[in-house]
């Protein structure tokens, strides 16, 4: 079968990169290994933080982007994907004024209020320091987001088929690719490959990417004693002070969110074990559940620390953080998302749909660096 682009990987990326290309008019088709919805890789879940705490000029830049076409998406889809409820952020001050800063310079709302106001404020929370509050940050709806992008891409003619795995990947010229499925060979210009902890199985050594680490990750979801409290998306960094003990037991920095009807999401940020995608056990390491059990107990009055649900995902991350957005010849690769991907993805599907035409993404993203 022939087509203009084959999108390998139908999470979050995949599909935006699949809504973007189709409505810049090519012949897309999009193949996920696994069923619609599934809670196998890293996009599954009701809720993602909106997160503009940001120093750097270029994230910001992207932010803005991702939240034109997010307010874009759902005047399509015909219901709201971001909730602007507010982000609040505190510890380790000197990282907080540098965001602030950075803020400044580029015109992003925020302002600092004292922990006691702040705890005045949000009676379900503990603050250690001051609170960088960003109030047109908050969540995304991110299981419906899913369903705004597909169903987007499908209507201007994007086929997206689950459960079909990729066999193969064949490149057969400059400007052409064979993808293998066990029904299907599709014939493309180019391939974008959005795997997410597959994307190096996928690739199967095609290309050299930096390192990406796949980790499974365990956060998890607290019931909240009164359900009149206000909750704001958060960030809690740790003392930077390393001989303050009440920090001892942290894994990480924490992040967190309200998840209607679910509870309150807290989470350590990328410490889970290494494991192959597809040998993970699902289950949370006892010593870090139990941290953030205690996290809850200490930082999070608002909650039931008794009633912890974990969750599981997986991260796919490189050595800095930084996503990899790249070409090599006619495959198109979008990879190293996890941990605060998800708030950017209309705006990668942009990228990658730009690297497709013979654009660049931004350097910081470039697979050299």
């Amino acid at each position: 079968m022939q087509v203009d682009v084959v999108v390998v990987g139908g999470g979050a990326m995949g599909s935006a990169a699949a809504w973007q290309l189709a409505r810049s008019g090519k012949s897309v088709v999009l193949l996920e290994r696994f069923e619609a919805g599934h809670h196998m890789g890293a996009s599954h879940g009701a809720t993602r933080n909106f997160n503009t705490a940001y120093p750097e000029a270029d994230y910001l830049d992207l932010l803005a982007e991702s939240k034109i076409l997010w307010d874009e998406l759902a005047a399509e889809h015909g219901a709201p994907l971001l909730d602007l409820v507010g982000l609040a952020n505190h510890g380790n001050l000197p990282k907080l004024e540098q965001i602030h800063a950075a803020h400044q310079e580029r015109g992003v709302e925020s302002y600092f209020i004292s922990a006691n106001e702040a705890a005045d404020r949000w009676q379900g929370m503990n603050f250690s320091t001051d609170v960088l509050f960003v109030p047109g940050s908050g969540r995304v709806r991110s299981a419906d987001a899913l369903v705004a992008l597909r169903t987007a891409a499908e209507a201007r003619g994007a086929i997206f088929k689950y459960s079909t795995p990729v066999q193969a990947i064949r490149v057969t010229g400059g400007e052409s690719v064979v993808v293998v499925t066990e029904d299907v060979e599709y014939a493309a210009r180019r391939v974008v490959v959005t795997a997410g902890a597959w994307t190096n199985k996928i690739l199967d050594g095609l290309v050299k990417l930096p390192a990406l680490v796949v980790t499974q990750e365990q956060p998890a979801h607290f019931t909240p004693l009164d359900n009149t409290l206000v909750w704001p998306s958060f960030n809690h960094n740790p003392d930077p002070d390393p001989n303050n003990e009440a920090y001892e037991y942290w894994y990480s920095p924490v992040y967190g969110m309200l998840t209607p009807g679910e509870g309150v999401k807290a989470g350590w940020h990328g410490v889970g074990p290494v494991m192959d995608p597809d040998e993970r056990t699902f289950q949370p390491i006892p010593q870090q559940l139990e941290a953030l059990v205690r996290y809850a107990e200490e930082w999070l009055p608002g909650v039931d620390p008794s009633t912890a649900v974990p969750i599981s995902c997986t991260y796919t991350t490189t050595p800095n953080e930084d996503f990899v957005l790249d070409h090599f010849g006619p495959l198109v690769v979008g990879a190293g998302f996890s941990g605060h991907g998800f708030k950017f993805t209309p705006a990668i599907g942009r990228i990658l749909k730009d690297i497709v035409d013979g654009g660049t993404a931004p350097e910081r993203f470039s697979a050299s660096r």
